[in-house]
């Protein structure tokens, strides 16, 4: 007889660990949340699934956190800027190609990670991955989670779902909303370069230098506010389009195309961002297993090409890939508030601020940078999701439609949103109640002790 399901005993599972504030994820939404809950006063268990914290900075190699800053920029400060601040200070940043940022070394953030998650005290727990909700009725009281050491429970009087794909809210039967396959963000597989003739490269990219305009030709059009249209941008696509015209690319890969990060004195050219995969659904293992093996195969028809057609290339080589593949969409929570493409575009103000995101919009054929001081607030409500009590979530699994969503899951947005669910789960401990009834106004007190702007 073919078995179609396994019917499994029932067993004890062994809790580990309790504790005031439980975060499961440890990107930039979930490490700021960890942080400042903890810069609050309580007690914080950090859990995530690979051996390093830092998410999309370190695991998956997105180097370019605030590469949206340009000299009228307005940002919410807080943790998102101590990340960057620390990374300079520890000598793992260099200048951004096409901002006034600096991109995080990916490799030496896992250790400036490090520190901040011992100097803050936090529990820290790795190599584990969440399996269940612990529930009591409709309230969550931990997870349980799998590692080498088998099965195990982790309790909590707060749950921060800081997974990025809504895992815990979504098991714990809170309301999500997952868009469509063929209407999601492409994937990306991140890769980093060495070997590259600098002075060769900058030259070549200096005698032809590209802009944002530039985007919308080939498989993309791109939407933006017009201002954008002369900047620079570090944008290559013609080494790729000569390897199609002479038969090194299939013609259907015409989507290798995108930007690199920074050319570095050493050889490298880092935070390669040329793959783009579409129909990789990150809730679905079998598809990221695809999107994985094709994203690899694909990075490395554009070494050859930038080898053959780009100056300053004809010695390079893979130095690294990005440790998983990066997802930039798959499901959100349907929240007390989601948030709407007017807040994202029309500077959307909110009596529950926990935080400001500058203007900058990335995702859906839509690109607007932040070049003129404009910026929305981010609302407690889009991470408190409906029918779920003692749980938050944060990062870009926030409540929202497709054009704030192109808002909100970029990693400084996380990193705000993070922050204030951080210093909100601290609140609800201290108070005793629930995260849908704290005190907006002591969280609010609490963010800007913090460094935070709110409005």
């Amino acid at each position: 007889m073919t078995r179609t399901v396994i019917t499994e005993p029932a067993r004890e599972t062994p809790v580990i660990h309790r504790t005031a504030v439980l975060v499961v994820g440890s990107g930039p939404g979930g490490l700021a949340a960890a942080l400042a809950a903890a810069r609050a006063g309580a007690d914080v268990c950090l859990v995530e699934r690979f051996g390093c914290f830092g998410g999309n900075i370190t695991t998956v190699g997105v180097e370019g956190f605030a590469w949206y800053r340009h000299e009228d920029t307005v940002e919410a400060g807080g943790i998102g800027r101590e990340f960057e601040d620390r990374a300079k200070a520890a000598g793992v940043a260099v200048p951004e190609s096409q901002s006034l940022s600096y991109e995080l070394d990916s490799e030496g953030f896992k250790l400036v990670a490090d520190r901040m998650v011992e100097e803050a005290g936090l529990h820290a727990m790795l190599h584990r991955s969440f399996v269940a909700p612990v529930m009591e009725g409709d309230r969550i009281a931990g997870i349980i989670v799998e590692s080498k050491a088998g099965r195990e429970a982790i309790l909590a009087q707060v749950v921060i779902d800081a997974t990025g794909d809504a895992d815990i809210a979504h098991r714990a039967g809170a309301p999500t909303r997952k868009t469509p396959v063929e209407e999601m963000q492409a994937a990306s597989v991140m890769f980093h370069l060495a070997g590259v003739d600098k002075a060769a490269f900058m030259a070549a990219v200096r005698a032809d230098p590209q802009t944002y305009a530039d985007w919308s030709s080939g498989e993309w059009t791109v939407e933006t506010s017009g201002k954008e249209d002369d900047m620079f941008s570090p944008f290559l696509r013609k080494p790729f389009e000569q390897a199609i015209a002479e038969g090194l690319i299939p013609p259907h890969l015409n989507t290798i195309a995108g930007t690199w990060g920074a050319a570095h004195d050493t050889g490298e050219l880092t935070y390669m961002n040329l793959v783009h995969l579409a129909g990789v659904d990150g809730t679905d293992p079998d598809s990221m297993t695809r999107g994985e093996i094709e994203g690899r195969r694909q990075a490395m028809l554009a070494i050859e090409a930038l080898r053959r057609y780009m100056p300053g290339c004809d010695g390079v080589r893979l130095r690294n890939f990005g440790m998983t593949i990066g997802i930039r969409d798959s499901r959100k929570i349907d929240a007390a508030y989601n948030m709407t493409e007017m807040d994202a575009r029309q500077q959307g103000r909110f009596d529950d601020s926990i935080g400001i995101y500058p203007e900058f919009i990335d995702g859906y054929g839509v690109l607007i940078l932040p070049a003129t001081g404009r910026y929305m607030q981010i609302p407690y409500r889009a991470m408190l999701p409906k029918k779920i009590r003692g749980l938050l979530v944060t990062g870009r699994a926030i409540g929202g439609d497709r054009i704030a969503h192109a808002a909100t899951r970029n990693m400084a947005c996380c990193a705000v949103a993070g922050q204030g669910a951080g210093v909100a789960a601290a609140q609800a401990v201290v108070r005793g109640c629930d995260v849908a009834e704290v005190d907006i106004l002591a969280i609010q007190a609490e963010l800007e002790r913090q460094g935070v702007r709110l409005r």
